[in-house]
């Protein structure tokens, strides 16, 4: 991944929930041009923060060894909602929810909360694929250990 719209995971229950934290600035390239003098953080750059967080939690559910790491992959968006809208100076609460798991594929309620009031809401479903590939293995590593820096895990990183 290149962007990356998850600053910090601030709980992680593996097999049920994950919370999370966005900050919105003001800097932010896209935001110069969307719109111009009344900045909106994308719509849909909040379900895609959504998704890494998503992704996160399939992730530590259902990689428990070293052996056969697999990682999710975002297969598809339904019910994508959008409430109050996101400008800079607000911190996104990002909350994701495991609904239910297959063999290889998992699906998340994702809702994301400025101030308590819901601004969007998706139901994400993702698949799990083998990755040959220490890079990609090494880049979630190191990401996930800072979004996580400052929990205390009961598991390791994979």
């Amino acid at each position: 991944m290149r962007f990356f719209f998850v600053d910090r995971v601030d709980e992680i229950k593996p097999g049920e929930s994950a919370r999370g934290t966005k900050n919105i600035t003001v800097n932010e390239d896209f935001l110069e041009d969307h719109f111009p003098d009344h900045p909106i953080y994308p719509g849909n750059l909040i379900v895609e923060a959504l998704a890494q967080l998503g992704g996160f939690l399939v992730e530590t559910s259902f990689n428990q060894s070293d052996d056969n790491l697999r990682r999710a992959v975002l297969a598809q968006v339904d019910r994508a909602r959008f409430y109050e809208p996101a400008t800079p100076g607000d911190q996104v609460e990002l909350l994701c929810e495991l609904s239910s798991t297959l063999e290889g594929a998992a699906q998340v309620k994702g809702e994301a909360r400025i101030n308590g009031k819901r601004t969007a809401s998706a139901i994400l479903t993702f698949v799990l694929w083998k990755v040959d590939s220490v890079r990609v293995h090494q880049q979630r590593r190191a990401l996930y250990s800072q979004w996580t820096r400052h929990l205390k895990l009961d598991f390791p990183i994979r």
